[in-house]
């Protein structure tokens, strides 16, 4: 067995594990699976066909066989082309197919009788005088291949036009000697080029699928911003002071996150990821309001202990809504991070606050950076039952309940950074 039988043998095994796995793989449907089958099997056949004719042995009686063989295998080589555009995702590439292979197997047959393109003489296989037709046909679909490759990678990234040039300089490294120098090493480069192109049809494959992945989370979260905006917006329309908190608390409670990582405190918890959660969720923390009646929400003074008991309950069913409105939209992280500051934010370090009476860190680090930043704007903020405090005034009361209401650490950041929160007094009715 010649070096070329043995290397077109294991091409031909090549094509036949690669159809396997194909056949066995979850990241095309049955479509492209199809396409890849046909291409690998086609050129298992030709190959295998090669190996028949070049293996060394050969018997002047089975040249009638032979030339069979031949004929279908030099009828479907430049087809193969055709085969790749089609598995690589290009439309009408079966009819197309078709028709050139029909082109092909007449005008092989007809040379076949006259022994144009190639014969089986004493001494096995020959070249005729007119092998030129073959070329020509095989000079087609490279072309037609070289085409193909171009209109699929083009509205992808410079990369993959390596990629196509790559194919295509081995499949000119084996179809130029088989065409100048007679040396048949062309079913060599085409089955590699075979898995070349399965690798880059599977590479844009997936490009599609991260496309698609991004685009779905874009809409997601897109969703999840119209929603909780929307939430503000009702609750904004039952209590004009919560809807601008909302919006305060929000910017509040993102420099409050950002300076605590600027101090080194609490940076094993506090990143890019939780500061963007933070920052968007933020105005859900009162969003269990909703559950509160207007005379309760509204009233102009101190509310009576049952009414108290009542305004409670936004905090505990806070939580509850915001998993239901969020719950099948996005994952469990942030959900849990939007309950946890809905249902937490009036908890306090010292274990008296609600609805669980958590003490210290048992209670969400969300939550306690929630609580500091809606106290101060509270505190800063005119509402139907007080007046606002000044600045320092402010700044004094947050102080004093460091290690009380609110965790001692935080109130260290705020109060080293307390010039950037004098800002938020700024355009409102807060005393200077």
């Amino acid at each position: 067995m010649t070096v070329y039988s043995s290397v077109t043998l294991l091409i031909t095994l090549l094509m036949i594990a690669m159809t396997i796995h194909v056949l066995t793989y979850s990241g095309f449907n049955k479509r492209q699976k199809l396409w890849f089958a046909v291409t690998f099997l086609s050129i298992t056949f030709c190959s295998a066909a090669e190996f028949a004719v070049h293996c060394g042995y050969y018997d002047p009686n089975f040249a009638i066989p032979l030339t069979i063989l031949t004929v279908l295998q030099f009828s479907l080589s430049p087809v193969l082309a055709m085969l790749f555009t089609g598995a690589l995702g290009l439309k009408y590439q079966g009819k197309i197919a078709a028709g050139y292979f029909s082109v092909n197997l007449l005008t092989q047959f007809i040379c076949a009788f006259f022994g144009a393109v190639f014969s089986f003489g004493p001494n096995g296989y020959e070249r005729g005088d007119f092998f030129l037709i073959y070329e020509i046909f095989y000079f087609i679909g490279t072309v037609y291949l070289l085409v193909a490759l171009i209109f699929v990678g083009r509205n992808f990234r410079h990369r993959d036009l390596f990629t196509i040039i790559m194919i295509l300089v081995v499949l000119a490294g084996g179809i130029l000697p088989m065409t100048i120098f007679k040396l048949h090493v062309a079913y060599v480069s085409i089955g590699i080029s075979a898995c070349l192109c399965y690798i880059f049809y599977n590479d844009l494959v997936q490009q599609n699928t991260q496309a698609e992945l991004v685009s779905n989370q874009e809409k997601v979260s897109s969703m999840q911003t119209y929603i909780i905006s929307g939430l503000a917006s009702l609750i904004e329309s039952r209590d004009t002071e919560t809807g601008e908190h909302v919006a305060r608390t929000s910017a509040l409670v993102k420099a409050i996150a950002e300076n605590a990582v600027q101090d080194g405190v609490y940076t094993d918890i506090i990143d890019e990821r939780f500061i963007n959660f933070l920052y968007t969720l933020a105005p859900m923390h009162d969003v269990g309001k909703i559950v509160v009646s207007d005379t309760i929400l509204c009233k102009p003074g101190k509310l009576t202990p049952e009414e108290f008991e009542e305004m409670k309950r936004h905090a505990s069913e806070g939580g509850t809504i915001v998993r239901r409105i969020l719950s099948g939209i996005t994952d469990e992280d942030y959900l849990a991070f939007a309950s946890d500051i809905a249902t937490y934010h009036h908890e306090k370090w010292n274990g008296k606050g609600y609805p669980m009476g958590l003490k210290g860190v048992e209670i969400p680090l969300s939550a306690r950076i929630m609580a500091l930043a809606d106290v101060f704007d509270a505190l800063i903020s005119k509402r139907c039952y007080k007046e606002p405090m000044t600045f320092e005034e402010a700044l004094q009361t947050i102080e004093k309940e460091a290690g009380e209401h609110f965790d001692p650490y935080l109130v260290e950041v705020f109060l080293c950074h307390k010039e950037e929160y004098r800002s938020f007094c700024i355009g409102k009715d807060a005393k200077e």
